[in-house]
């Protein structure tokens, strides 16, 4: 028997192990059926009753369930028994229990994973890829070579997660390259100058000319983008429920209380105004401005001939500017 590989618990307190080998064990049972004490009749291997299925000690002290006194070489045993099973009649229920056996794998490497990535990013959305990537390394697996489960389903975990998160990214692979030249590129100018570069120090340490390195600008600003219900870092570090990114965008389409008082404002200027010009005037400016007449219909009104609405309305427009100007500069 090899040695055991601590496999990560589900909790993180602990670890359990597992080590696959070669199929020559397979006279052992299946971890269920390597350390159940009780016979199928309800009685303990030496004779004396069970109640409820928990075998009774002499003393009439009910005796620890089996489930609680296997040793890990009983689960491991058991596991190895179950792979080989599997590996002959590769059934999905046998599938299916090792699957849950190495789930604590796939928490595990997602919460590896997951520390890297944005706030964003659901680690219960990593876990889920991971199962695939778990779920296919099974499948895939080949006990007889001799090798490490645990390591070979850790790799196939992480490239499912990291495969599933590509496939939900609109960059591509080359311009995440790029940025990540970049970064550094900046990280090891800012180290040796001890400023902030310029393009132009940036474009001879990347060794491209300025103009490519703008024409990548322009491409990076695809990676600059952040999720609007990402919260604020005031109200994150507060503890509390933070405003959200998208709370602090402007409205474009709301209205701006500072421009509807001043419009309310200029209206009760403009109002006054017309108040106080001459009663011909002030019929021209109504009939033209508020009842959309024209000047040939506002003569027929008035008596007058066109030419003459159109030097009342010069007059009241001048005569409407200088009163506005007037109260604008009292």
């Amino acid at each position: 028997m090899t040695e055991p590989t601590p496999v990560p618990d589900v909790a993180g307190g602990g670890s359990r192990t597992a080590t696959v080998t070669s199929p020559s064990a397979a006279h052992v049972g299946t971890s269920s059926e390597a350390s159940t004490p009780a016979g199928a009749n309800g009685h303990h291997a030496d004779g004396e009753p069970s109640h409820n299925g928990h075998a009774v000690s002499s003393g009439g002290r009910p005796a620890h369930p089996a489930s609680e006194s296997r040793t890990a070489d009983d689960v491991e045993a058991g596991i190895i028994a179950l792979w080989h099973t599997y590996g002959v009649s590769g059934e999905q229920a046998l599938r299916d229990r090792l699957v849950l056996h190495y789930a604590p794998l796939v928490k595990y490497v997602a919460g590896r994973v997951g520390t890297g990535l944005p706030a964003h990013v659901d680690v219960a959305d990593l876990i889920q890829s991971g199962i695939f990537g778990l779920v296919d390394a099974i499948e895939k697996f080949e006990p007889e070579r001799g090798l490490k489960f645990e390591t070979y389903a850790m790799q196939r975990i992480r490239g499912a997660i990291l495969d599933d998160l590509r496939s939900q990214d609109w960059v591509p692979r080359s311009v995440r390259s790029r940025a990540r030249d970049v970064e550094r590129a900046l990280e090891r100018l800012g180290a040796r100058l001890q400023r902030t570069p310029t393009d132009r120090e940036l474009a001879a340490e990347l060794k491209i000319g300025l103009g490519e390195l703008r024409e990548l600008y322009a491409q990076l600003q695809l990676t600059s983008v952040v999720a609007l219900d990402e919260l604020i870092a005031a109200g994150r570090s507060a503890g509390g429920a933070g405003s959200s990114l998208a709370e602090s965008l402007p409205d474009e389409g709301a209205e701006d209380p500072i421009a509807t008082l001043v419009d309310q404002d200029s209206r009760r200027q403009l109002a006054d105004a017309i108040a106080q010009l001459a009663e011909r005037d002030r019929v021209v400016v109504t009939l033209y401005y508020f009842e959309n007449l024209t000047l040939a219909e506002i003569g027929k009104v008035l008596g007058v001939t066109e030419s003459r609405v159109c030097q009342l309305h010069t007059r009241a427009v001048l005569r409407l500017r200088t009163k506005l100007n007037e109260q604008l500069e009292s």
